[in-house]
C-alpha cells in the first residue's frame, strides 16, 4: 500500500459554501486549498484529493507543466476553464458549487490515526477566517470509524461509573454494609483496569461491539466475590476472626467458585481459534475477565476484608453499615 496514493479508507470532509458560484471563486478556492495543505502535513494522512487540487494540477498543465503556475488562478474565468469538464463522477462538487468534498485517504483506520486527522480539521476549523467557508465532519467509512471512536470514548467512562455503581448498591442492600461492598468491588475494579492493558497488549479497540463484551466480564465476574464473601460474612457476624471466616468459607464454596471460573474461561478460550477475529479477540478477553476476577475474590478480597473490616470483626461486633 505504500506505492499507492490512494486507499480504501476515506475521511471526507465536507466544504460548505453560500456564496454564488463558489467554484470559481477565489477567495473560496484558497481557504479549501489551503486546508488541504494543512491536512497533508498531518501524520498518517497518506493524501488529499480536492477540487482545489484538480485546478491547481490542471492550471501547470496548460503553462506545459511550468512550476510557477502551479497555483490557483486568482480570477473567475481561469479558474471556470481549469473545471471545465471535470466529471461529477469524481464527486468533487455539486450542481450548484455549494459543496465541495475533500477526502481524506487515511495510512490506516487505528483509532490513533484518525484521532490525528479530527484534532487536525478541528484546529483548522477554529483557525479558519474565511465566513464563506465551513467544513464539516465526516462522511466516509473512516469518516464513521472515527465518530464512532469518539462516541465510545465519550460513554464508556458513563457506562463504567453506572455500572460500577450499580454493583455498589446491589452489594450494599445485601450485606447492608458499605465496607462489603467495597470488599467485593475493589478486586473487580482493579481487573477492569488491567483489561486495559490486555487491550492494548492484544492490540483489541474500544469500539462499540467490544463495551458490551467488558460488561458482561465484570458482570459476571462479580459473582465469584460475592458467593465467598457471602459465606465468609456470615462466619464473621457468628463471631469468626477474618481468617477462620475465610478458611471455612473456601471449604464451603470454594470448589464451585474455582471450578465455575475454570469452565467459563476454558469455554471461551476456545474462541481464540475461530476464523473470525472479532471472536477470537473476545474469547482471549472473555477468558482473562472470567478467570481473574476468579483470582482477585480468592486472594485480593481476604486482604481487602482485613483492611477494612477486620478490627470490628475480630471484636466479634456487627459490622456498621
Amino acid at each position: 500500500m505504500s506505492n499507492f496514493t490512494v486507499g480504501l479508507d476515506e475521511f471526507v470532509v465536507i466544504a460548505e459554501s453560500s456564496k454564488d458560484s463558489a467554484c470559481v471563486n477565489y477567495g473560496v478556492m484558497e481557504t479549501i486549498d489551503d486546508f488541504v495543505w494543512h491536512m497533508r502535513n498531518v501524520p498518517g494522512v497518506r493524501s488529499v484529493k480536492s477540487l482545489s487540487q484538480v485546478v491547481r494540477e490542471r492550471n501547470v498543465g496548460n503553462y506545459e507543466a511550468n512550476p510557477k503556475f502551479l497555483g490557483l488562478p486568482r480570477n473567475e474565468q481561469m479558474i471556470a476553464a481549469n473545471i471545465y469538464r471535470v466529471e461529477m463522477s469524481q464527486r468533487l462538487f455539486n450542481n450548484n458549487c455549494s459543496v465541495m468534498p475533500v477526502t481524506i485517504y487515511p495510512v490506516d483506520h487505528q483509532a490513533g490515526t484518525l484521532q490525528r486527522i479530527v484534532e487536525a480539521i478541528k484546529a483548522y476549523q477554529k483557525a479558519n477566517a474565511n465566513p464563506d467557508v465551513t467544513f464539516r465532519m465526516a462522511m466516509g467509512n473512516a469518516g464513521i470509524w472515527a465518530a464512532t471512536n469518539e462516541a465510545v470514548k465519550g460513554s464508556v467512562r458513563t457506562m463504567d461509573v453506572i455500572l460500577f455503581l450499580a454493583i455498589v448498591v446491589c452489594v450494599f442492600l445485601t450485606f447492608f454494609s458499605w465496607r462489603a461492598a467495597l470488599c467485593v468491588m475493589l478486586p473487580l475494579l482493579a481487573v477492569s483496569i488491567f483489561a486495559n492493558a490486555v487491550m492494548v497488549f492484544l492490540n483489541i479497540g474500544l469500539k462499540v461491539s467490544t463495551l458490551p463484551v467488558l460488561a458482561l466480564g465484570v458482570g459476571v465476574g462479580v459473582d465469584y466475590g460475592i458467593y465467598l464473601f457471602a459465606r465468609a460474612f456470615v462466619h464473621m457476624r457468628n463471631g469468626a476472626d477474618v481468617e477462620t471466616a475465610f478458611r471455612n468459607s473456601y471449604r464451603e464454596v470454594g470448589t464451585a467458585v474455582v471450578f465455575t471460573a475454570v469452565t467459563m474461561s476454558l469455554g471461551v478460550a476456545l474462541w481464540y481459534f475461530s476464523d473470525l477475529k472479532f471472536q477470537s479477540d473476545m474469547g482471549v478477553l472473555l477468558a482473562y475477565m472470567f478467570f481473574v476476577n476468579m483470582l482477585g475474590a480468592v486472594l485480593l478480597m481476604p486482604a481487602i476484608t482485613r483492611f477494612l473490616m477486620g478490627r470490628q470483626m475480630t471484636q466479634g461486633s456487627t459490622p456498621a453499615a
